[in-house]
């Protein structure tokens, strides 16, 4: 469950000089404002996530990154004109499926859900069929085991007639909808079935991907079961004891027919991976493309550990207080105040091995040196490049470049400001650093909106033009287990214009359940 947890840190004013170098889901909401005075739980009826994500202190403009542009007039032909193009027609010459391959409990959704989320923030859509979702719309009620059983005939009619229906549904995706990539998420475990879905996608141009998860750890099988599985509609009353029986049972009825992938000899044409013992192990075979290649390096670089990622914006800067956009000016005096409470924060959190990153930009840096411990400098992890706008205020923009001040207006995501970034530009800068947070511990990165807008948007599976805004004195919790709640504790005078006010106290579900496994 991905938890993200809002903190407004204030107090007083200390730094501590230190320096290091590298080269390199059910979604409950609550919010929290607190004044000296009172704390009171609090969270608005109706707001989108986008809105919500923007409660707090957004006074004189204080809090926007660089191109937060509401106007402006004129026209640029050259860039006007400019054609824009999907970063993933790049990246994909025809579209691919992804054929999940495992017996249950092998993390094979897990899987699915990460690499779609991974695929669609690069730009790439893509989109998991889960079967056991296809299943259960056809058997409202599940009994038991005996469903799954090879010698049952009619529920292997059923089972071959909805994934039929899910590949109707793929190629419709893949030939009408946009879609690049389709993850066919399902077992898969007979070569019977693969040939079907070999001949399916050669019918219709689709590549295929193998992606086999195998494990015979007896306690990562008996995890996912509790974790996951419990909370399956299959199982209603969510007795673990009975869930953990009949699941066992079920996992042994697909084993009677298990036949997992051979590189060797019968496979050994295909594209593949196994992912072995949930990572331990890998085996690449016959990597045919790059995004193919991209689909492989993800996987490997991904773990099931737990682990906390924290995320928060530099303390407040002097740029911020005169309302201009990037720059490399140092913290104020409030925001060497923030950096104080966050190393209280931090502290008090006792947290185990716990990693700092920032960029190489002053007021990163002055927010990390408060904290006491090393932390590392990553260039890639820098605002972004407002090029000839760089310390700029927006009415200066406004008046020297109304052109492109309503250029950033009409297209946020893929307007380039001269000489310097776009979004799209940040987001394939920011790509390794995705990779390197995948592979980590415990982990807090002091960066700046548009880059924290980027990995919000990676982590809450949401478009890379996610339009959150990511305020100072703020920090988010991110823990993966399948859901995603997010918990504001802040402090601000008064609300954006154009945000909810919170007046009562509600509960507001965001995002519909995990999909379970099929």
């Amino acid at each position: 469950m991905a938890f993200l947890l809002w903190m407004s840190l204030s107090g007083c004013n200390v730094s501590y000089p230190h320096t290091a170098h590298c080269s390199y889901p059910v979604c409950h909401v609550v919010a929290m404002c607190v004044s000296p005075a009172c704390a009171s739980w609090l969270v608005a009826e109706h707001f989108s996530l986008n809105n919500f994500l923007a409660v707090a202190d957004m006074s004189e403009g204080k809090n926007q990154d660089p191109g937060q542009f509401n106007g402006g007039g004129g026209k640029v032909p050259a860039r006007s004109t400019e054609k824009k193009c999907s970063w993933a027609s790049y990246m994909t010459n025809s579209p691919t499926l992804i054929v999940m391959i495992g017996l249950p409990a092998r993390g094979k959704t897990y899987m699915s859900k990460k690499l779609t989320r991974y695929l669609n923030w690069i730009g790439v859509p893509t989109k998991v069929f889960n079967l056991g979702a296809y299943r259960r719309e056809v058997v409202r009620s599940y009994k038991s085991y005996e469903f799954f059983r090879h010698d049952n005939a009619e529920a292997m009619r059923i089972r071959k007639q909805c994934a039929l229906i899910a590949l109707e549904d793929v190629k419709l995706y893949l030939t009408e909808e946009g879609g690049q990539i389709a993850v066919f998420d399902a077992t898969n475990t007979t070569r019977e079935r693969r040939d079907l879905l070999l001949d399916f996608a050669k019918e219709y141009a689709f590549k295929v991907f193998f992606v086999e998860s195998e494990c015979d750890d007896p306690e990562v099988i008996a995890a996912n079961i509790m974790e996951v599985k419990v909370s399956s509609p299959d199982y209603p009353e969510r007795d673990r004891e009975n869930v953990m029986d009949d699941f066992l049972k079920r996992i042994e009825c697909y084993k009677v027919t298990y036949e997992p992938l051979d590189p060797d000899a019968y496979d050994k044409d295909h594209s593949l991976i196994k992912v072995i013992n949930v990572g331990q192990r890998f085996l690449v075979n016959k990597v045919q493309d790059y995004i193919q290649s991209k689909i492989v390096y993800y996987l490997m670089n991904i773990h099931v550990q737990p682990r906390t990622i924290y995320l928060c914006r530099h303390g407040e800067s002097e740029c911020n207080l005169a309302g201009r956009i990037g720059g490399d000016s140092g913290l104020s005096v409030r925001g060497k105040q923030f950096a104080q409470e966050l190393r209280k924060f931090i502290e008090e959190q006792e947290i185990v091995d716990l990693k700092v990153w920032t960029s190489q930009l002053k007021r990163t840096i002055q927010t990390a040196e408060a904290l006491g411990v090393a932390y590392e400098q990553w260039k890639i992890l820098n605002e972004i490049d407002a090029g000839v706008c760089e310390e700029m205020t927006y009415k200066e923009i406004e008046e020297k470049y109304p052109e492109e001040f309503s250029l950033r207006d009409q297209d946020k995501y893929l307007y380039r400001y001269p000489g310097g970034e776009s979004y799209q530009d940040l987001v394939q800068r920011l790509e390794p650093v995705i990779m390197e947070l995948e592979r980590q511990g415990n982990i807090l990165v002091i960066c700046h909106q548009a880059v924290m807008r980027c990995l919000l948007a990676y982590f809450l599976d949401k478009s890379a033009a996610f339009n959150c805004i990511c305020v100072l004195r703020t920090l988010i919790q991110l823990k993966e287990k399948g859901e995603i709640q997010i918990i504001i504790v802040d402090s601000f005078q008064g609300p954006r214009a154009g945000a909810p006010i919170i007046t009562q106290p509600c509960l507001h579900l965001l995002t519909p359940p995990v999909v379970p496994g099929s």
